[in-house]
């Protein structure tokens, strides 16, 4: 069992708790939702503004020497920043670290000992959220990681199994038109194309997504 510090174990209660969503479709539909739709924003903001901020100045990577401890560092360098720093540059200042993580974590091990593929999931999203000249190829290693856990997936989610890569299929169709997360160009003041202005009006953007309509975006 992996040597934890209890600021990781922490961050590994918060995001995995022990609620038997995995029970039925809705209930870890549910989970999902509370995560990607802002509904982690205060409890990050009051209990973990600190540990975020400390990972981004890079205190605390030596949590990267067990798997268990990676998965809480990529955590505080991916998810929480998009909740602490939310509409400002600082939420995704710390995309490269944490997609380093996770390739890092796939070559070592740490990837694979992860006990759920809802864990190995925010591996995936991580590695999906960093820009940057190689994306597309990082996201066919997303859809190629998802595809292998087919099998890990408990009885009562076989039916979103198939459904599970409908995320990395649109942000790879965004990805492969402009290169970039368009929706992100105001916060991070660049200027926007006129096919991205086009999509940024419609407002479609993956990250807004439900659970729900991620799993039917097959």
């Amino acid at each position: 069992m992996d040597d934890l510090d209890s600021r990781a174990t922490q961050v590994l209660d918060l995001w995995f708790p022990d609620t038997k969503h995995w029970n039925s479709p809705q209930t870890h539909m549910q989970f999902w939702d509370e995560r990607m739709q802002g509904g982690m924003d205060e409890i990050i903001c009051s209990e973990f503004a600190e540990l975020t901020e400390a990972a981004a100045r890079g205190e605390l990577d030596g949590w990267s020497e067990t798997a268990r401890g990676r998965m809480a560092l990529i955590l505080l360098l991916d998810q929480f920043p998009r909740s602490l720093w939310r509409d400002t540059p600082a939420a995704f200042g710390q995309d490269i670290m944490a997609c380093r993580l996770c390739l890092e974590g796939i070559t070592n091990g740490h990837y694979a000992a992860l006990s759920t593929p809802w864990e190995q999931m925010f591996y995936v999203i991580a590695i999906g959220h960093c820009e940057g000249p190689d994306h597309l190829d990082r996201i066919d290693l997303c859809i190629r990681l998802v595809d292998g856990m087919t099998s890990l997936w408990p009885e009562a989610l076989a039916p979103l199994a198939d459904g599970a890569n409908g995320q990395n299929r649109t942000v790879r169709r965004v990805i492969e038109r402009f290169g970039r997360h368009p929706h992100r160009n105001k916060v991070l003041g660049r200027t926007s194309t006129a096919a991205e202005e086009v999509y940024i009006a419609a407002g479609d953007f993956p990250h807004q997504r439900k659970a729900s309509d991620v799993i039917s975006d097959t």
